[in-house]
């Protein structure tokens, strides 16, 4: 799909007018992306069956503003409670704490000259889509080459999660905020990243991972300063960007609990989602959430635990081993890898795996580019074509039924 445009449009002249520009290339691949997944969520809501989530004929606004986006509307609208939920026995229950503000005040900016705070947060979110897009490009470019970068592109912007560019959520405001940390480590503008970490700190959870990215980017450029000269300025760039990341993914924490007057507001909050998993297991313990989902998940299957267990350590091995070894990954820069590494270190530590981590994955995007390097036609022809399919049965599970445990995006 993406090589028959790339190919048209390069035998003609306004063709290669696109082509001479990237940012208006990236703009007709990205609305065309944005026409099929419109297309995809318009067949799930024309098959989905009466005992759906969202029913029959759903429309797209149903799907806009459906399952998380709707705290992100009741922040936008009513802020964030000061007491918090509780049942019977003081166990505290969902509610807004667990979202960052960022997202929904620009949402609400922007909606409210069109009168609906969805329409705010989808421009919001296609706005930040066609960013990322852009930004993956340049931080590929000279990595994998022009065209591999701009297939690279192709299958982010076509990806199984691309539904996630027209939803209210936050996912791609936060991705746009990543790829450009990542850009401008890669360029070595550091001035730029103190508002990119601010910003990236109150847009939602995973600042930390930025915080670990910034202490390994400092680890490698003081072993490699011998062939790439680390200059005093760039050592306090890096302590000071580390212990920004650092204090602004942990202020979330402290103000939820300066609000409500409970000092562990937040992660009662994010604990609460987990509670409906496995039940109450006390409070967090960093790398916990995996070792109670192997359990969990093992055991729904009919499988041993121990088997789940053995199944974590090598997939964590195997997935660590990609990262540091595999040819592809290691040609898109010691930046990517680094926050690859970073994240899934971040996504281990704190996460309770269930069916939101396909979601969770979205700011590893900048792997797309190894799945580019290749540069047989039939290999990206292919990756694009189970990209759509992938896309196809995301959007189909959790927005056309949305009816399982399972199911939840």
């Amino acid at each position: 799909m993406a090589r028959g445009l790339i190919s048209s449009l390069a035998a003609r002249p306004a063709g290669a007018v696109l082509l001479r520009h990237p940012a208006l290339f990236i703009l007709v691949l990205y609305a065309l992306a944005r026409a099929v997944t419109t297309g995809l969520f318009l067949l799930a809501s024309a098959l989905a069956p009466a005992g759906s989530r969202f029913g029959p004929g759903a429309s797209l606004a149903d799907y806009i503003v459906g399952w998380d986006a709707q705290w992100y509307w009741l922040i936008a609208v009513e802020g964030y409670p000061a007491d918090l939920p509780r049942d019977a026995e003081g166990t505290v229950g969902e509610n807004a704490w667990a979202f960052m503000p960022v997202f929904p005040i620009l949402a609400r900016a922007v909606g409210v000259p069109l009168g609906a705070w969805g329409a705010g947060g989808v421009l919001v979110a296609l706005a930040a889509g066609y960013g990322c897009c852009v930004l993956l490009w340049m931080l590929l470019r000279e990595r994998i080459g022009r065209i591999a970068a701009m297939w690279a592109v192709a299958f982010f912007a076509f990806a199984p999660l691309a539904a996630m560019f027209q939803v209210a959520y936050a996912e791609t405001l936060f991705l746009l905020l990543l790829l450009w940390v990542l850009r401008c480590l890669q360029t070595r503008r550091y001035g730029w990243l103190y508002p990119a970490v601010i910003l990236m700190a109150y847009t939602r959870p995973g600042v930390l991972a930025v915080a670990l990215l910034f202490g390994l980017y400092g680890i490698q450029r003081l072993v490699q300063r011998r062939v790439d000269p680390l200059r005093r300025a760039e050592v306090v760039h890096i302590l000071a960007l580390g212990a920004l990341a650092t204090a602004a993914g942990f202020s979330w924490t402290f103000l939820a609990g300066a609000v409500t007057s409970d000092p562990t507001a937040y992660l009662d909050t994010e604990l609460a989602w987990r509670r409906l998993w496995v039940g109450d297991t006390g409070g967090f313990l960093p790398f916990e959430g995996w070792v109670q989902a192997a359990e969990f998940w093992f055991g729904v299957w009919g499988l041993p635990a121990w088997l789940g267990f053995t199944v974590l350590g090598l997939g964590t091995a195997a997935v660590g081993g990609l990262l540091l070894f595999e040819p592809h990954i290691a040609r898109l820069g010691v930046e990517v890898r680094l926050w690859a590494v970073s994240y899934v270190v971040y996504l281990l530590a704190v996460f309770f795996p269930q069916s939101s981590v396909f979601r969770l994955l979205l700011p590893l995007s900048p792997l797309w580019g190894a799945f580019a390097a290749p540069r047989h036609p039939a290999w990206r022809v292919s990756i694009l074509a189970l990209c759509v399919l992938g896309q196809w049965w995301w959007i189909w599970n959790m927005y056309g039924l949305g009816v399982s445990f399972w199911q939840i995006p």
